[in-house]
C-alpha cells in the first residue's frame, strides 16, 4: 500500500520523537537509578534505546520506511526508496519530531524545557567514532533491506545498542537526533558548540556506507541470488 506524503511525514514526525523520548527520557531514567555508576546507566540507555528503536521500525517500517534519520533518507533517496522532492520534508519532520521528543521527555522528568547541553563530545577520536557508527548503520540498512528484509529492524536496534558501547561518541549516528540532544542538559546531551563536527562525520560516514555498499550489493538482487546468502 502506497501512503500519502503527509501520512509518510506523520510517521517520521511520530516515529523520531518517540526515538528521541527513548533516547533522552532513558538516559536521564538510567542516571538518576545509577547511583553514579556511568557503566550502568549507558547500559540502561543502550537497551531502552536499541529496543525502541526495533519497534518504532516495526511500527512505522511500512508506512514510511521509518528512517528516522536524515542521511537515512537520503539514501532511501538516492537508491530509489523514496522520490527526491521528499528528502527535505522527511529531514525537516525528523529534526522536528526529535525536538518535541526531547522536549517531551523533560516534561516527563519534571525538567525544564529546554536546556542547552553543557556536555562537552569533541576531539578526533569522537569525530572518527561518529564515521564508523553511521558508516555502520547505513551499511546495516542497505545490506539487511536487499538481503534479510524481514530481520532488518531487529538488526538496526541492535546494532545501535551495540554501537553505543564500541564507538567513544556513543553513536549518534543520526543528525536529527544529534540536533535535538543539544537542547538537553542530561546524560544524553551534547554542546551545541559540538554538533556540527558530528553531523559532518555523520554525512562523512554516510557518503562511504552508500558507495561502497552500492557497488557491493547492486540492485535489483535477483531471486536467486538473495536465497542462496
Amino acid at each position: 500500500m502506497k501512503f500519502s506524503l503527509t501520512r509518510r511525514l506523520c510517521a517520521e514526525f511520530m516515529g523520531t520523537a518517540f526515538l528521541l523520548m527513548a533516547v533522552v527520557g532513558s538516559g536521564i531514567m538510567g542516571d538518576r537509578l545509577a547511583g553514579g555508576n556511568l557503566a550502568i546507566a549507558l547500559l540502561a540507555n543502550s537497551i531502552a534505546t536499541g529496543a525502541g528503536l526495533v519497534t518504532l521500525i516495526l511500527t512505522f517500517g511500512s508506512v514510511s520506511g521509518a528512517h528516522f534519520n536524515p542521511v537515512v533518507s537520503v539514501a532511501d533517496a538516492l537508491s530509489g526508496g523514496i522520490a527526491r522532492p521528499d528528502i527535505l520534508p522527511y529531514c525537516l519532520v525528523q529534526v522536528a519530531g526529535g525536538l518535541v521528543g526531547t522536549i517531551s521527555s523533560h516534561v516527563m522528568f519534571g525538567l525544564p524545557t529546554v536546556t542547552l547541553s553543557r556536555h562537552v563530545r569533541s576531539g578526533p577520536a569522537q569525530f572518527y567514532a561518529e564515521i564508523v557508527a553511521t558508516f555502520g548503520l547505513i551499511a546495516v540498512i542497505s545490506a539487511g533491506s536487499k538481503l534479510r528484509p524481514a530481520a532488518a529492524p531487529l538488526s538496526v536496534g541492535a546494532y545501535i545498542a551495540g554501537a553505543y558501547w564500541f564507538t567513544s561518541s556513543t553513536s549518534f549516528a543520526n543528525p536529527a537526533v544529534t540536533v535535538a540532544r543539544c537542547i538537553t542538559d542530561t546524560f544524553a546531551g551534547i554542546r551545541p558548540h559540538d554538533v556540527p563536527a558530528f553531523v559532518l562525520a555523520q554525512i562523512l560516514g554516510a557518503s562511504a556506507a552508500f558507495l561502497v555498499f552500492r557497488w557491493m550489493i547492486p540492485s535489483p538482487i535477483s531471486a536467486e541470488s538473495a536465497a542462496s546468502q
